[in-house]
């Protein structure tokens, strides 16, 4: 499933738009340094997200999912199924479900909620991350698992 191209602006067009791990690594995680940095934790907070067993939904935002050359950092939503208990974690699990913790450790800010807490749903939950801190609108990518 291809990626689409980049606006003017240098965003994706405004959509939540599904790629796998493999695929957005290589689309966004190639070129300078930065790029190549951010794409190892993307990578890192994917495996530990996904051995909780509890993901339901995986969303990234912000400017790595851009043509920026130099990505600030990367941003996560996880959304969670119901039966997910953050105080049930250890080790790396726990300072990724921990905001601050997962900023220094990782070097992602990760945003998660459970299903059922999600205001107004989950997916308009998800919407809501294509707004950017000006108020415009621009496209996210929600992980998918490979071969779907």
């Amino acid at each position: 499933m291809a990626l689409p191209a980049f606006q003017d602006s240098g965003d994706l067009p405004l959509g939540i738009h599904p790629a796998t791990l493999t695929e957005v690594l290589e689309r966004f995680g190639a070129g300078l340094a930065q790029r190549r940095t951010v794409a190892t934790r993307l990578e890192r907070v994917y495996r530990v997200a996904q051995a909780t067993g509890h993901v339901a939904r995986f969303v990234v935002f912000g400017s790595f999912v851009t043509d920026k050359r130099d990505p600030n950092d990367l941003d996560v939503l996880l959304i969670m199924d119901d039966a997910f208990n953050a105080s049930d974690l250890k080790g790396e699990a726990e300072l990724l479900f921990d905001h601050l913790a997962a900023q220094t450790h990782f070097g992602a800010s990760v945003f998660w909620v459970r299903r059922l807490a999600a205001l107004k749903g989950e997916q308009a939950m998800i919407e809501y991350w294509q707004v950017k801190r000006g108020g415009d609108r621009r496209g996210i990518v929600e992980i998918i698992p490979e071969g779907t």
